[in-house]
């Protein structure tokens, strides 16, 4: 079943009836219902009403990045999933889920159909915005009249690139910037195309955007990724239509809207990195960080952690953890991360030298990539810490681990905002310590690649942006990116 938190007294009122009512459906990701909730955001203040559904665990810390007094217009609505065996509640969300739960959980979403359908009846909204692994949300939408549209949270480039290697796998993709070699390619989709209750996610994805109506909104914006959009509609022959980068406006903390809505921990935690930060010279430390929903190995930590003291210079490090505590292939392994870092690392780089911060959990990523003391960003290339870096002028160093993080990093290299770290193997393949310090120092630094250097990944400094040129540039692209969407959308709906 599913409620509406706050309903109650509104739905009723001739101010609610005469406005456009939206419903809203991510997948239950971080990285999925935080754009959700952005676009939400800038539609109500266009007068939009809009139902934010989620599953409870997953409402939790949406709850956290809206201030119900800024944005009356959004509704919290939860949506119970129903009971699975090794699935307790507190897991209907990918953060902190076991990987070996990823099929389960993309059950049990399909499974709550019915009870989305009876929150279609009870709301009535004019449309449907939903996203890439649901494709029964809009036949369960068009049955009842509702147009209903799908909304991508990814890149442009990293849609087309997927889309083209499953529409034509013997054709090479026409941007040969974002290749990642003819038999990785190719690799590379195989490990996107994962099954769960009897259909593949490419077949979720590809339902999703035939059943959308008319047009797929994307969040990008032309001015870096113009000709991906345009090839992205002709391969679906359906027209896409950017929204902007969305990345939260700067008044919003990162995990909470407003300095109210941060608890006392990560008061302190945040306290303690900016002063820490505070010290330190500007552009001399990087922030290391690899996404709310991804586990490090044991393996991968030790890199890391060996790559940033190699690299001898000041680092942040944020490192999180499953549920469980245990992390992915070490079995019967202690939750702590100084058990998971080479011997010694903690008591000569943290404690000894004092020149890094590991920081278990959460972080104001976006404060810290603000800060003039940061010239360097060590990261997954998770989309929304692409858009984010590039808005506060922060050059990447990237090091894609999984699903559409290696096409991103081609895209950033391409873009002239980062450089890539090497691997070996493959795109995805293992990486090592004394590579991860030559990408920081590359691009923090401006030390030479040297031979046989990926070609556009030279000199990271040089294609620094301004921090401030940077904000108004993507900043000012999102809103009128946005505008073109939102007019497109209510001529649609």
């Amino acid at each position: 079943m599913f409620s509406d938190e706050s309903r109650a007294g509104s739905m009723g009122s001739t101010g609610d009836d005469c406005r456009l009512s939206v419903v809203m459906l991510p997948w239950l990701a971080h990285g999925h219902a935080s754009p959700f909730l952005e676009l939400a955001k800038r539609l109500s203040r266009h007068d939009v009403l809009v139902h934010f559904c989620s599953t409870p665990a997953n409402l939790v810390s949406m709850r956290e990045q809206l201030d119900p007094n800024a944005f009356p217009s959004i509704r919290l609505v939860e949506l119970q999933l129903p009971a699975l065996p090794g699935l307790p509640p507190d897991l209907h969300t990918t953060k902190h889920l076991p990987s070996h739960l990823m099929p389960t959980l993309k059950q049990a979403f399909d499974l709550a159909e019915p009870d989305f359908g009876l929150l279609l009846d009870a709301l009535h909204p004019d449309v449907l915005i939903y996203d890439f692994l649901q494709p029964w949300a809009p036949l369960s939408a068009h049955r009842r009249n509702i147009p209903a549209f799908q909304f991508l949270t990814t890149a442009a480039s990293s849609a087309a690139f997927f889309c083209h290697y499953v529409i034509r796998p013997t054709e090479e993709f026409p941007f040969p910037a974002l290749s990642l070699g003819v038999k990785e390619n190719l690799e590379h989709i195989a490990t996107m195309n994962r099954f769960a209750n009897g259909m593949s996610d490419g077949e979720r994805f590809f339902r999703c955007m035939d059943r959308s109506l008319g047009f797929i909104a994307i969040r990008t914006f032309r001015e870096i990724e113009a000709k991906y959009i345009d090839y992205l509609s002709c391969v679906l022959d359906k027209e896409v239509v950017p929204v902007g980068p969305l990345v939260p406006d700067d008044d919003d903390d990162d995990g909470g809207s407003g300095r109210d809505r941060l608890t006392d921990r990560d008061r302190e935690t945040e306290r303690s990195i900016m002063s820490w930060l505070g010290a330190k010279e500007k552009s001399s430390v990087v922030l290391a960080t690899f996404g709310s929903e991804y586990f490090m190995c044991k393996e991968e930590m030790r890199e890391i952690a060996r790559g940033l003291e190699l690299s001898g210079l000041s680092f942040i490090w944020v490192v999180r953890f499953p549920k469980d505590g245990i992390l992915p292939t070490v079995a019967d392994d202690s939750s702590s991360w100084a058990t998971s870092l080479p011997s010694g690392f903690v008591e000569r780089v943290v404690k000894g030298e004092g020149r890094g911060l590991v920081v278990e959990g959460w972080a104001p990523q976006r404060k810290i990539l603000s800060h003039p003391g940061v010239g360097g960003f060590l990261t997954h290339c998770g989309w929304s810490s692409v858009v984010e870096a590039m808005k506060y002028g922060v050059p990447i160093i990237a090091l894609p681990l999984q699903l559409d993080q290696p096409p991103n990093a081609k895209l950033v290299v391409e873009l002239g905002v980062g450089m890539a770290v090497r691997k070996g193997r493959g795109v995805l393949g293992e990486f090592e310590g004394e590579e991860v310090a030559k990408g920081i120092r590359d691009v923090v630094v401006g030390e030479a690649r040297g031979e046989g250097e990926e070609e556009g990944a030279a000199d990271g400094r040089r294609h620094k942006p301004n921090g401030r040129r940077g904000d108004q540039g993507v900043g000012a692209k999102d809103g009128g990116a946005l505008r073109g969407g939102e007019e497109r959308w209510e001529g649609g709906g």
